[in-house]
């Protein structure tokens, strides 16, 4: 009991603040309907009730609303102002907002160009809801004014509709990269190789022509023995990575390998050349 009497004053006080909020509404509401060269058709819309016949938008006629729109009976602008249309078969709605003024006076009009393809191919009349609220505390209004009855043309073609882009999953693609380059035809290369082999014996004549000193490579190789045998092998090594890249490997598989014999090459190089330019320094070449 002593529960129940502590809670009877704050469900008073509830009570009385639900009584005294305001709430959204509307007076005065016209609609028009006016044909092409014709005097339009006035209906009054009320708050509470929907009009008690469907209204009729032929190809060429022009819909019309003009309301007042009030809070809690005083004319006011609302934050939100509708007119929705709704296929009560399929669901789909699309909504027209009212031009209102300071004074809550707003306008709403459309022909049937401006309803999407979808609602105008409903099979059942649209049903109108007026939709109007704001911030604040007030009642948003939002009640079933009338229906609407699209009367198409029969000599007119619809528009075309074009379904809308769906994302979600798409068909396998299968990706055909290009095939590796391969050697050129076995001819072409054994011709090559036969006219780098000619040239070798006009280089051993052109060494024994400027004076090449083959009782020399005995001291070399013992003064700095594996410089020479490491530079020598590098130009060789070089030569064989040369062949492999052009038979069979690629430039990822030559290049690490490739800068590994010429960094030995380099510096067993420098140690060789300097022992040969140490020995011409001395008149014994």
């Amino acid at each position: 009991m002593k529960f129940l009497r502590s809670l009877l004053p704050s469900a008073l006080l509830l009570g009385a603040a639900v009584a005294k909020s305001a709430s959204w509404g509307f007076d005065e509401a016209v609609l028009t309907v006016t044909a092409k060269g014709a005097a339009g058709l006035e209906n009054k819309l009320s708050d509470h009730a929907p009009l008690s016949k469907a209204v009729s938008l032929g190809a060429q006629d022009a819909l019309k609303v003009i309301i007042t729109a009030t809070e809690d009976g005083t004319p006011k602008r609302p934050h939100q102002a509708f007119l929705l249309l709704r296929d009560q078969d399929s669901g789909l709605e699309t909504t027209f907002p009212f031009t209102m003024k300071e004074n809550g006076k707003g306008k709403v009009d459309f022909t049937q160009k401006d309803i999407p393809v979808q609602l105008l191919t409903s099979k059942s009349p649209l049903r109108a809801t007026l939709l109007l609220a704001s911030f604040g505390t007030s009642i948003q209004f939002s009640n079933h004014v009338f229906n609407l009855d699209i009367k198409l043309d029969p000599n007119t073609a619809l528009p075309k509709y074009d379904a809308p882009l769906r994302y979600g999953k798409l068909p396998e693609i299968n990706h055909i990269f290009r095939a590796d380059p391969k050697s050129g035809p076995i001819i072409i290369s054994l011709f090559f190789v036969g006219a780098v082999l000619a040239t070798v014996p006009i280089l051993l004549g052109a060494w024994a022509y400027l004076g090449a000193n083959l009782d020399h490579l005995g001291k070399a190789t013992s003064s700095a023995p594996i410089s020479h045998i490491l530079f020598f092998g590098s130009i060789v090594a070089m030569e064989g990575i040369f062949f492999l890249y052009y038979y069979t490997w690629n430039l990822f598989q030559t290049l690490p390998v490739a800068g590994v014999v010429g960094l030995v090459a380099f510096l067993s190089g420098t140690k060789a050349l300097g022992e040969v330019q140490g020995r011409r320094l001395a008149g014994e070449r």
